[in-house]
């Protein structure tokens, strides 16, 4: 018997690695779902649960955010001292808002999927009630809840978008010094400081937007 050729073999493999995935994507989440039933937890206290996950982490990003912006002010402020330590506790805290962001858009991915897990559920189960009252109270029900949730994903997605080019500027900002750590380097960015403050401050805005957004729709879901 002849040998396997290592082109099949690394065929079978990749064959084998795409069944794999597949099942991840497929399978994962129906387990998962699974489990939190097991618990009492329908599909709609998972979403309720990431919802209160994005609001909780927008929370702490706009504290975050304001202390990034503190530093800057304290550093463009800097009158004599050692810049160093001023510039590596900017550089902490850009690196704490950028994780935050990271984050952020991570539950909000979580909160994407398990909504529309749950509407295709839930239009699932409207097509097996045979009493057309009930069914159609059911879409009404629905429809409403459709309604809140895009509003609410609206909120999330144009906080979220917000939060880039905040990055961006405080990247930087913070990469610039590192280059330039003199004085005279940082009383050249104060433009800087006010272009800054005012996306910061657009920035908490609208996270107060999308977090007051989530309130509502665990309130009326």
């Amino acid at each position: 018997m002849s040998l396997m050729k290592n082109s099949d073999v690394n065929t079978g493999m990749k064959v084998l690695a795409a069944v794999v995935l597949i099942f991840c994507i497929t399978g994962c989440s129906s387990a998962y779902y699974a489990v939190q039933e097991k618990f009492g937890k329908e599909k709609r206290h998972i979403l309720t649960d990431n919802v209160e996950d994005v609001q909780d982490s927008q929370i702490k990003a706009q504290e975050e955010f304001k202390d990034a912006l503190t530093k800057i002010k304290e550093l463009y402020a800097f009158d004599g001292g050692e810049l160093e330590k001023f510039y590596d506790k900017l550089k902490d805290s850009y690196e704490d808002c950028d994780s935050r962001a990271r984050q952020i858009e991570e539950r909000i991915g979580d909160v994407k999927k398990v909504a529309k897990d749950l509407f295709a559920e839930w239009e699932t189960e409207i097509a097996q009630i045979s009493d057309s009252k009930l069914k159609n109270s059911s879409k009404d029900s629905l429809r409403d809840a459709k309604t809140r949730y895009r509003k609410l994903e609206e909120a999330m997605d144009s906080s979220t978008r917000q939060m880039a080019p905040v990055l961006t500027k405080l990247k930087d900002y913070v990469l610039y010094l590192k280059h330039n750590l003199n004085a005279k380097a940082v009383g050249s960015l104060g433009g800087e400081v006010v272009s800054i403050e005012k996306d910061v401050t657009r920035l908490i805005a609208d996270m107060n937007i999308s977090i007051k957004e989530a309130e509502s729709f665990i309130k009326n879901f």
